[in-house]
């Protein structure tokens, strides 16, 4: 696939609010394990190579295991996640999907078992922000740093 284009250069004050964005939520009080989890697990559903790619190399660098990432795709069946990071990955995957699931009242339920209000804001947030990067990589066709051709 080719590059598209790079938002940063073409529209750098729309990227801006985004960016900021972003580094509010990295300092809202929610774990950075948990904030690793979230985005790993939203860009996977959105097979966003450039997302997976940053964001685990992020999660290693900040402590997080290998199995962890690794079972991340399986977290229904894997013990490695606490009751909260499960409350989390739910919500994440029903927001992520919400033309699928329409965010089931189990799933809100679950996650306010878990986080307080403001906190579920906040992870809201992050999960709608993960989603926005996302889709800014796939639809301009950013290339992770490894990538090389095939063949």
């Amino acid at each position: 696939m080719s590059k598209r284009l790079n938002p940063y250069t073409a529209a750098p004050d729309s990227i801006k609010p985004l960016i900021a964005l972003e580094a509010s939520l990295k300092e809202s009080g929610l774990e950075h394990s948990l904030i690793h989890l979230v985005k790993m697990r939203a860009s996977q559903l959105n097979g966003c190579a450039y997302c997976l790619h940053m964001h685990s190399a992020e999660a290693i660098k900040d402590g997080e295991t290998p199995a962890r990432l690794f079972l991340l795709d399986a977290w229904h069946e894997s013990q490695l996640y606490t009751p909260r990071e499960r409350a989390a990955l739910a919500w994440t995957e029903s927001l992520t999907l919400i033309s699928q699931t329409h965010a089931p009242d189990e799933d809100y339920e679950e996650a306010r078992e878990h986080f307080s209000e403001e906190e579920l804001v906040k992870l809201t947030l992050l999960i709608g922000t993960i989603n926005t990067w996302n889709r800014i990589a796939i639809g301009f066709r950013s290339h992770h740093p490894n990538d090389r051709p095939r063949g």
